[in-house]
C-alpha cells in the first residue's frame, strides 16, 4: 500500500517543526506498512485555506498518480486544516473521488471513515483546531497591539528610515540620513501649497523611489515621520496614536497640520515661480489675494506687469516693484558696525557649546578606555578558564556593540564643526551688507528663498509701498529707517523684544507704535 505525507508550518505556531512531523510520518508508516512514495511540505503557509503551494501540488500528484496512492498521512489533523467546514470537505473529496484516506498519525490503518462515531470525533478535532486558529489570532493582535502601545514600529521601515537589529528591542527603525530630508521636503513643499505631481518630480529628481499615483500622499498620511505610532482598535479599546521610539523626521504639529489640509482638502494654491518674476507666489494685494505677473504687448514693446486676482483691471508695472524692492533689500542691508555686533555676539555665542562639546568628548574618551579594559579583562578570564566559552561570546558581543556605538558618537561629534565656526562667520557675515547683490545674482529659488527668509510669506503691496506683517528680528533697527522713506510698513505693531542682535550698545529696546 502506498502513501503520501503532508507537513505544514505556520509562520505564527512554530511549536511542531517540519523535521518532527516529517519523522512523526515516516514512523507511522513504517509501523503500518506503507510505501511512503513522496513528502509534501508548506512552510509558513496559513491553516485556514488550501490555498498552499505544495498542497496544490499535492493535489496534482494525487490526480496524475490515480489509483496509486491510497493514504494521505499527516502528523495531526491541525497541519491538515484549522478550518472546520473546508477540511471535511476535503477529506470528502479525496476519499470518494481519488480513493484517498486522509489519515493522521494518531489513528489506526483500518479506521471507517463513514463511522458516525469517527466523523464526530474528526469534526470535535477540526472544531478546536479552527478554535485555537481564532486564538492565535486573536493572540497576534494583542501582541502587536501592545508592542504598539510600547512605541515600537513593526515591519518593513518605510522610505526616510532604516530597519535596525538591536538585541535590547528598544527601537526597530532609526533615521536614514540620505532619505529623511527629502521626507521632510515632502511636508515642506505641501504645506507651501505645491501641487502633488510637481512635489512628486522634485523629490524623484532626489532619490525618492515610491511609485504609484498615492505615492505622496502615503508619504503625508503616514504618522511614524512625526514619532508617532497608530494603535488599532481592539474590541472596545479605541484606536489612538502614541508616542514612538524612534526619532521623528518632522514635528507633530508639522503633521497634524497636513492632516487637516488632507482633511479638508483646502490649502493655498503656490503659484509658480519664473526667473522674469521673481515676486510672483510671495506678493499679495492689499486686499490680501496673490499677484500674479506676466508681460503685456504696449505700442513699440512688452512690458512686465502685476496685477491682482481679484482686481484684474489694474496692472502694476514690474520695473516700480522690483526697483522698490531692491531699495528695500539695500535699506534692510547691515552696516559695518552692525555686522561687527554680529560676529562678536555669535562668537561668544559659540563658547558654551563649545565648552560642553568638549566636556561631552572627554567623557565619551574616558567611558571607550573604561570599555577596552573590560574587553580585555574578560579575554583574560576566557584564557584563565574562569568563564565558558558562551559567556564569554555573550559579554563580548555586548561590549563590541558598545564600543562601536561610542565610536561613531566619538567620530560624530560636533567638536570640530564649532571650532569651524569662528571661520564660517568672519566669512558670510559681510555678505549681509550687500543683500540686494545676492538677490540679484541668485536664481528664482534662491531669491524666494531669501525673500521668506526675511519676510516669510507676509509681503503685500498697495498705496504705493511694501507691507509686511512679519520680519526677521535682526532687520529691526534697519525697518525704521526704510520706514521713513516710505518703502516698507509693518501691518501691525511689532512687539517689544529687548535687546535687538545687531543694536548698538547705546540702543537698547525697539519700540513701535
Amino acid at each position: 500500500m502506498n502513501a503520501i505525507g503532508y507537513m505544514r508550518l505556520s509562520s505564527k505556531d512554530q511549536s511542531k517543526s517540519l523535521e518532527y512531523q516529517e519523522s512523526s510520518i515516516r514512523e507511522y508508516c513504517k509501523r503500518n506498512k506503507l510505501e511512503l512514495t513522496s513528502l509534501f511540505k508548506d512552510n509558513g503557509e496559513c491553516s485556514d485555506t488550501f490555498d498552499r503551494p505544495d498542497y496544490k501540488a499535492l493535489e496534482v500528484f494525487i490526480k496524475k498518480y490515480k489509483g496509486n496512492c491510497q493514504y494521505l498521512i499527516v502528523m495531526d489533523h491541525d497541519r491538515f486544516s484549522r478550518n472546520l467546514p473546508e477540511a471535511l470537505m476535503k477529506i470528502a473529496e479525496l476519499e470518494k473521488k481519488y480513493g484517498v484516506k486522509v489519515l493522521s498519525t494518531s489513528e489506526r490503518l483500518d479506521l471507517d471513515t463513514s463511522d458516525p462515531d469517527v466523523f464526530m470525533k474528526r469534526a470535535l478535532d477540526y472544531l478546536m483546531a479552527n478554535k485555537e486558529l481564532f486564538n492565535i489570532r486573536q493572540r497576534t493582535k494583542q501582541g502587536v497591539r501592545n508592542a504598539k502601545e510600547n512605541g515600537r514600529y513593526l515591519g518593513r521601515a518605510p522610505f526616510g528610515y532604516t530597519n535596525i537589529i538591536d538585541g535590547t528591542k528598544r527601537n526597530l527603525i532609526k533615521i536614514n540620513p540620505e532619505q529623511a530630508p527629502i521626507v521632510e521636503k515632502i511636508f515642506t513643499d505641501y504645506l507651501s501649497g505645491i501641487p502633488p505631481y510637481i512635489i512628486y518630480k522634485n523629490a524623484k529628481a532626489i532619490g525618492f523611489k515610491y511609485t504609484g499615483k498615492t505615492a505622496i500622499q502615503d508619504i503625508l498620511n503616514n504618522c511614524v515621520y512625526a514619532g508617532l505610532i497608530k494603535v488599532p482598535a481592539l474590541k472596545e479599546l479605541p484606536e489612538k496614536y502614541v508616542k514612538a521610539i524612534h526619532d521623528p523626521i518632522i514635528s507633530e504639529i508639522t503633521y497634524w497640520h497636513v492632516q487637516k489640509m488632507l482633511n479638508t482638502g483646502k490649502r493655498r494654491t503656490r503659484i509658480q515661480p519664473a526667473e522674469d518674476f521673481p515676486l510672483r507666489g510671495i506678493l499679495n494685494c492689499w486686499c490680501g489675494k496673490g499677484m500674479t505677473a506676466g508681460w503685456t504687448k504696449g505700442r513699440k514693446d512688452y512690458y512686465l506687469y502685476y496685477r491682482c486676482t481679484e482686481h484684474t483691471s489694474v496692472n502694476i508695472p514690474g520695473k516700480i516693484l522690483h526697483d522698490k524692492f531692491e531699495q528695500v533689500l539695500k535699506g534692510l542691508s547691515f552696516k559695518e558696525h552692525q555686522i561687527r555686533f554680529l560676529i562678536e555676539t555669535s562668537k561668544t555665542k559659540l563658547i558654551e557649546p563649545l565648552k560642553k562639546n568638549k566636556a561631552k568628548q572627554e567623557h565619551l574618551v574616558k567611558e571607550l578606555q573604561n570599555l577596552n579594559e573590560k574587553i580585555y579583562l574578560l579575554e583574560e578570564r576566557l584564557m584563565n578558564n574562569e568563564i565558558e566559552s558562551s559567556t564569554y561570546q555573550t559579554w563580548f558581543k555586548k561590549f563590541k556593540q558598545d564600543k562601536a556605538i561610542l565610536e561613531s558618537e566619538i567620530n560624530g561629534s560636533q567638536l570640530s564643526r564649532l571650532n569651524s565656526d569662528d571661520d564660517i562667520i568672519e566669512r558670510i557675515s559681510p555678505f549681509l551688507s550687500r543683500l540686494h547683490d545676492i538677490y540679484d545674482k541668485g536664481n528664482i529659488t534662491q531669491k524666494q528663498t531669501l525673500i521668506r527668509g526675511v519676510f516669510k510669506d507676509n509681503l503685500t503691496w498697495g498705496d504705493g509701498a511694501f507691507r509686511t506683517a512679519f520680519i526677521d528680528p535682526s532687520f529691526y533697527d534697519n525697518l525704521l529707517k526704510i520706514k521713513e522713506k516710505g518703502l516698507l510698513f509693518e501691518k501691525q505693531s511689532l512687539i517689544k523684544l529687548g535687546l535687538s542682535p545687531v543694536s548698538t550698545p547705546c540702543r537698547i529696546k525697539v519700540e513701535t507704535i
